[in-house]
């Protein structure tokens, strides 16, 4: 029931700020597009929204791929870890991030994401109990 939990509020989590991506904190989110990226900042925000709504409804409605989904918002948040790192080391303001304390302790908040995806999804720490209770009514 907690993973339940977990897993529903970090797909909500993953709705909201996808569509914020794509209305109205755009300037906010295209504030951490590094400028290395050899990409078009605006497609990129707009392409990542996309990805978060995608995964956040994928959290809330797959069940027969869980963990694949899991990995997948796992390797998300690994993906989009250059644009915090970018947003610390350029002391780029945004999201009321106005601190170096402020945009560190975001970014040790991103591995907390990467293990909550794993957790709540069942891909790490074995199979999930409800996939044992449903295979044990099969048997």
């Amino acid at each position: 029931m907690i993973k339940t939990i977990a897993r529903w509020a970090l797909g909500l989590f993953l709705l909201l700020a996808g569509f914020a991506h794509l209305t109205w904190a755009r300037a906010e989110f295209l504030a951490q597009v590094p400028d290395w990226l050899p990409l078009d900042g605006d497609f990129v925000v707009v392409a990542s929204g996309i990805a978060e709504i995608t995964l956040g409804a994928a959290l809330i409605a797959v069940r027969r791929k869980r963990a694949l989904v899991g990995w997948v918002v796992a390797a998300f948040f690994v993906a989009i870890f250059p644009g915090n790192i970018h947003q610390f080391v350029t002391q780029t303001d945004a999201f009321g991030l106005n601190s170096d304390v402020a945009r560190g302790v975001r970014l040790l908040f991103q591995p907390v994401l990467v293990v909550w995806a794993l957790w709540c999804t069942g891909a790490i720490g074995g199979r999930r109990a409800d996939d044992k209770q449903r295979n044990f009514n099969h048997a």
